[in-house]
């Protein structure tokens, strides 16, 4: 099974720049994250790296908000214009974050955040993504869930 796995991500890594090597990010980009993913605060990419800041709300149980600060750095990749009339093409993500919790069960706990999502590019700058992420603390249970997120981008 672990071998497949290591097969596959073999596999991808191949085919990644014949399939969506013809599309490329800008060299550099500014966003604002307005909700949730990666959070609301900013975020600075420079080719396919990025660093995020902000502030993450997520609800692990209905009615109940969970309150996060949050930092992390990320990885872009799989990249492909959907839209011909979209400047920067859309992407998958990958996220490796630092979470300092504010409320509830998770307050001053240290947590780590692993995220994987897709961000499709809508109109100029203006995006949405969708992905998932799993967060884990010491002395709390680990959550798995949803991350919506809306951002605009400045690109250079």
């Amino acid at each position: 099974m672990k071998l497949d796995l290591w097969f596959l991500i073999f596999i991808i890594v191949l085919i990644q720049h014949p399939i969506f090597g013809n599309t490329k990010l800008s060299k550099e980009e500014y966003s604002v994250n307005f909700f949730r993913a990666p959070s609301i605060g900013g975020e600075y990419r420079k080719d396919q790296f990025s660093i995020h800041g902000g502030y993450y709300l997520t609800s692990f149980d209905p009615g109940i908000t969970t309150e996060f600060y949050k930092v992390g750095i990320g990885y872009w990749f799989f990249l492909a214009k959907l839209n011909a009339s979209v400047e920067q093409p859309s992407s998958f993500y990958i996220y490796l974050s630092y979470g300092k919790g504010v409320n509830l069960e998770y307050k001053n706990k240290d947590t780590i955040m692993y995220e994987l999502g897709y961000r499709l590019m809508l109109w100029k700058g203006l995006s949405f993504r969708f992905g998932i992420i799993l967060l884990t603390a010491n002395g709390a249970p680990s959550e798995l869930n949803p991350t919506p997120g809306i951002s605009y981008s400045i690109f250079f």
